[in-house]
């Protein structure tokens, strides 16, 4: 049960970022959604989150430390995508060009996979929604899900 619940929030993850990609390569009925600078974080916690899901699978003792990374990553992306969806509803908050932009885009594993890690996005872009709500939306409900999920088996392992 253990080895399973690490696999299915892995696939969980890389599904949540296989939607992503879909939908800034491939579109949804025309439109392309381009990554923002707190787009890309967020896909950096997903994977960060699988990842260490996948470790857990395959070296279950390490279940504990990879478990604790994973809820910090989630709470990580969580935060971030909190803040996404308020620029999203105060747009005026946002400048424009983000300088966090200009950070993300140097770093190496961005040069070596643009097609996944470049944010050339705005926040504060209004794009359509899907299903009724915005991508922010979807992945703050998906961050959200994970960090309380992990939140939940801290809380029951330290119950017995």
């Amino acid at each position: 049960m253990f080895k399973r619940s690490s696999l299915l929030l892995a696939l969980f993850c890389f599904v949540a970022l296989g939607v992503a990609l879909f939908l800034q390569h491939i579109g949804l009925n025309g439109v392309y959604y381009p990554p923002c600078p707190l787009c890309i974080l967020q896909r950096v916690a997903f994977l960060c989150v699988g990842m260490l899901c996948l470790v857990v699978y395959f070296l279950p003792k390490l279940a504990f430390v990879m478990h604790l990374s994973a809820w910090l990553s989630a709470l990580f992306g969580l935060l971030v995508a909190l803040r996404q969806a308020y620029v999203i509803a105060y747009p005026e908050v946002s400048c424009g060009l983000d300088p966090l932009e200009v950070f993300i885009n140097q770093f190496w594993f961005v040069q070596q996979l643009p097609f996944f890690f470049k944010a050339d996005g705005f926040c504060s872009m209004p794009l359509p929604p899907i299903l009724g709500l915005s991508i922010a939306n979807w992945s703050l409900i998906g961050l959200l899900s994970l960090f309380l999920y992990f939140s939940v088996a801290f809380g029951r392992k330290a119950h017995h």
